[in-house]
């Protein structure tokens, strides 16, 4: 009988129930492989056009530096042997190439600088498709601030009621943080789209005097941004790109977790989208779990912990690090992964959001109008002043707790006694008449979406044009 082979990778409870296929393919060993061969055709590129090689040493690079040419199977057996990957894909080129050219390949550049220019690439893509589901949920949840503008619900502080607010408001909260991510990813994109090309110990010594005209020319040959100053191990550009992973991710917890609070039995306002045997107990077959919702928070907490593993990368001493790097080699994919599965699972909840807005409405009479304490005190502010109206409503409210009456009876009580049953008509007891600037919040916060958010430039696309060129 033949023995179980070995899983390559362990097995993932979360990726198998939810996964983004293009953040998966943006940081899978294709897309790291391409992005490693592209800055090799692209630094021949660069050198052909600056005099250090000739232009038909750099198209035989060019032709050579494919991914169909590349054994994998020998790539990663050479890989562990020396720690890294680069050694073993530059002598592969070089196989490919005759007398001459084979010694041109990889000249001058050391391991990271093809790494790290690899990662740039893929990290300004991932940012690219970050934006897109961003966009998208936007849309969607610009929708729905729009269409509960004016459902009326109790706002929640500290989980308990506070006063009235608007479903629509609620959620222009997150649609503004979703707007300011947007704006955070276009801010950072120049940052993290940066070429590195600075060679064994960040002095480009090996380049000669074409360092800078090779490295202009490498980083626009990739869509890159230039910069005179080495990176490999000032990290705080990957780090970013870490952390706004992390970020997209736990603004879409937060909606998640408010879904999870309101769908509670005793609340039962707002719902995830249902299907049969969605969210289904294999032994209670009434329950309709709140699945999506469950894994988004889920996948925040990975992220939190997973983002604070950059902290540590960043450390990286000399010109050099020694382990830290490592770190990102796990943390980032997972990261981008993860904002990703994030994003498309919110976007999900929203276009089939359940909302019962008669429950909403019901829900702010269940505490026997304690709701609208705010609102009396305000009221009562202007006649007796503001410490004093804060005071009888306080008095108003505790005999509500102990008598199981409403507020506004029990605040009649207080005044009658105070003799200030007089103040009694300019109290407000509905809550739709004390929804201050909600409304507007809301409207405001959906058209700014619309109006103020522009995508990111398109990626750049190098690699196709680097194999042909």
């Amino acid at each position: 009988m033949n023995a179980p082979v070995p899983p390559s990778e362990p097995f993932s409870l979360t990726g198998r129930l939810a996964k983004d296929p293009e953040q998966c393919a943006l940081f899978g060993e294709d897309a790291a492989l391409d992005g490693w061969l592209a800055a090799e055709r692209a630094l021949a590129r660069a050198q052909a056009e600056a005099g250090v090689l000739t232009r038909a040493e750099a198209d035989a690079i060019r032709d050579a530096a494919q991914s169909h040419h590349i054994d994998r199977e020998e790539l990663w057996r050479t890989a562990r042997t020396v720690g890294y990957p680069v050694l073993g894909l530059v002598r592969q080129i070089s196989r490919r190439l005759p007398p001459g050219p084979d010694g041109r390949v990889h000249y001058g550049a050391t391991t990271q600088d093809i790494m790290d220019t690899g990662l740039a690439l893929q990290m300004v893509r991932s940012l690219a498709a970050l934006e897109r589901r961003i966009a998208e949920l936007g849309d969607v949840l610009a929708d729905r601030v729009t269409e509960h503008a004016s459902t009326v619900m109790a706002a929640r502080t500290h989980g308990q009621q506070a006063v009235p607010t608007t479903f629509g408001a609620t959620l222009a909260t997150l649609l503004a943080q979703f707007a300011r991510h947007r704006q955070r990813l276009a801010e950072a994109a120049p940052r993290i789209g940066v070429i590195s090309l600075s060679g064994a110990g960040g002095t480009a010594a090996a380049f000669g005097p074409h360092a800078a005209a090779v490295r202009s020319g490498m980083a626009r040959l990739l869509g890159l941004r230039d910069t005179a100053t080495p990176w490999h191990v000032a990290r705080d550009g990957v780090a970013e790109f870490g952390w706004l992973c992390s970020l997209l991710t736990a603004t879409c917890a937060r909606l998640a977790r408010n879904i999870v609070d309101l769908s509670r039995t005793e609340i039962a306002e707002v719902f995830e989208p249902y299907s049969d045997h969605r969210g289904a107990s294999s032994t209670m077959p009434q329950k309709v779990n709140p699945i999506t919702s469950e894994s988004i928070i889920g996948l925040s907490g990975t992220t939190g912990a997973l983002t604070s593993a950059l902290l540590r990368a960043q450390e990286a001493g000399h010109e050099r690090a020694a382990g830290e790097w490592h770190t990102e080699w796990r943390v980032l994919p997972e990261l981008a992964v993860s904002a990703g599965t994030a994003l498309t699972e919110t976007i999900v909840l929203l276009r089939g959001l359940r909302v019962d807005a008669r429950r909403m409405r019901a829900n702010l009479d269940s505490d026997g109008g304690l709701v609208m304490a705010e609102s009396h005190m305000i009221t009562l502010a202007g006649p007796v002043g503001r410490e004093r109206a804060h005071d009888l409503v306080h008095e108003a409210a505790n005999r509500t707790r102990t008598t199981g009456t409403h507020l506004t009876r029990t605040l009649r009580d207080v005044l009658t006694e105070h003799h200030l049953d007089t103040l009694l008509p300019g109290l407000r007891t509905q809550p739709e008449d004390y929804l201050g600037q909600a409304h507007r919040t809301a409207e405001t916060t959906a058209r700014l979406w619309h109006t103020h958010t522009a995508p990111l430039p398109e990626p750049p696309t190098p690699l196709a044009r680097l194999a042909t060129d």
